[in-house]
């Protein structure tokens, strides 16, 4: 044993925990992203170079470089150029590369197995590791790319009467395979069902992501990534690699809680997400069966006044902040307001913007203070006492629906108690729904008035207006 590589993937493990630990605080969410950036490099350069009794590099090494290499160079591209408003399919993207690393690990794996003449005598506790990383590793790589697709619009909803049925079947079917497989060791089949075992991931991974809706993908993207996780910990087991097994779990375990709390922020279990389809672009849109009626418009300079002398505004960040590239001015307007003496917050629902976390990262790239972000169950209370809420850009998250209508589809899903404060004033484009594909009955409140148009142009207005007051 190289005790020089062990301590190496031990100190790459913390390194993973404390990244991972770093990230929950938005002040300590970059630093964290680089300690854990760090400890995947040590344990990458203690693979390459110290794979034997001291420092011992490993064959073709030219091109695992080369490689390497490679990917820097166009995942630098990529994250350079991704908009925020992208972020999710990025997101879905890197994690379908991650599904199919697995998914080859246990193909190369079988091949070589295969070759060395050791198939027939493989054990369970060998075959479950590279059958499992296979399976799993493919659901998630096929999966990752539908729903990829799905984010950006190039790929559609897709489903039939008795799709789950059919996706349970060849759920069964995969596992029937990977038996077949495992009984057929010592003949010459056990190849075919291997690959057969992988053809029927294939086709799980597209139906198990195709009928879900547009609105639930980024719920779809953080299971998908637990996949990848525990896809990844089964090659650690395979190698005996404790760095790639930690590194498995810790992806597996953060995907699965991440999950959880963001169908607990819908108030949806996982079983009505992959099945319910909310905001699925099949059919027409779904209303929220409000009470209807004419909205009111409002001007620039009347929003202006209204801000300039109240006490207290409190600003609802969306994705058409996002999609406006509007962050900038908005932390120019917050900086304007604080300096008439008004006291300004955010109020951050848990899946505004597509994804957990979103809008904190969007604001904090024009540096708004993170003591300004204020989570959904703090701000809430405090609508009460606020003279004026400016939503911009957020739909769904502020919907009344999610409280009044039993027949909403978002119904039962926590939502900012907007409605509570003095005056609302809604920064958006037109009167189109929300990702969620239904009407807003907020908008036709007497206290709320639309000030349409886009939004960077919107708030560049006020800020305007309110320098000229």
């Amino acid at each position: 044993m190289n005790h020089v590589l062990e301590i190496v993937y031990l100190i790459g493990s913390i390194s993973f925990v404390l990244g991972l630990k770093m990230m929950g605080q938005p002040d300590t969410a970059r630093k964290g992203n680089l300690v854990a950036a760090f400890g995947m490099g040590i344990s990458v350069f203690g693979t390459l170079f110290l794979n034997g009794d001291g420092f011992n590099v490993i064959p073709h090494l030219g091109l695992i470089l080369a490689a390497i290499a490679l990917g820097v160079v166009v995942g630098t591209v990529m994250a350079k150029r991704v908009q925020m408003t992208s972020m999710p399919e990025m997101v879905s993207l890197f994690n379908g590369m991650g599904g199919l690393c697995a998914a080859l690990i246990s193909m190369i794996e079988w091949r070589a197995l295969s070759g060395s003449g050791e198939l027939q005598a493989l054990g369970f506790a060998h075959f479950l590791p590279v059958v499992a990383g296979l399976v799993i590793g493919t659901v998630s790589f096929v999966g990752s790319m539908v729903a990829w697709g799905k984010l950006n619009g190039s790929v559609g909803d897709f489903r039939f009467k008795g799709q789950q049925f059919i996706n349970l079947l060849a759920l069964a079917l995969i596992l029937g395979a990977g038996f077949f497989t495992f009984n057929s060791l010592t003949s010459g089949l056990a190849t075919l069902g291997f690959f057969t075992t992988f053809g029927l991931s294939v086709v799980y991974g597209l139906l198990f992501v195709f009928p879900i809706g547009g609105a639930d993908m980024p719920v779809v993207i953080s299971l998908l990534n637990s996949f990848t996780g525990v896809a990844a910990a089964c090659g650690g087991f395979l190698y005996h690699n404790n760095v790639m097994l930690m590194g498995g779990v810790l992806v597996g375990s953060a995907g699965t809680i991440l999950t959880i709390v963001m169908c607990q922020a819908m108030n949806r279990s996982l079983t009505n997400v992959l099945i319910g389809a909310v905001g699925a672009s099949s059919g027409a849109a779904a209303t929220s069966g409000g009470k209807g009626g004419s909205v009111r418009e409002v001007q620039a300079t009347d929003v202006a006044i209204m801000m300039k002398y109240a006490a207290k505004v409190v600003i609802v960040p969306g994705y058409g902040l996002a999609v406006a590239q509007a962050q900038h001015v908005c932390h120019e307007l917050e900086s304007l307001l604080e300096s008439e003496g008004v006291d300004v917050k955010y109020a951050i629902h848990p899946v505004a913007g597509r994804m957990p976390g979103h809008m904190n990262v969007l604001l904090a790239e024009s540096n708004v203070s993170y003591d300004k972000l204020v989570e959904m169950e703090h701000i809430n209370p405090e609508f009460g006492t606020t003279d004026t809420v400016l939503i911009v850009g957020a739909n769904d998250v502020v919907n009344p629906a999610a409280k009044t209508d039993p027949a909403s589809p978002i119904y039962g899903m926590p939502i900012l108690d907007v409605d509570q404060s003095k005056q609302i004033v809604v920064l958006k484009r037109s009167m189109k729904s929300g990702y969620a594909g239904i009407d807003n009955e907020l908008f036709f409140n007497p206290k709320c008035g639309m000030l349409f148009g886009d939004a960077k142009d919107s708030l560049q207005k006020l800020v305007n207006e309110i320098k000229a007051l």
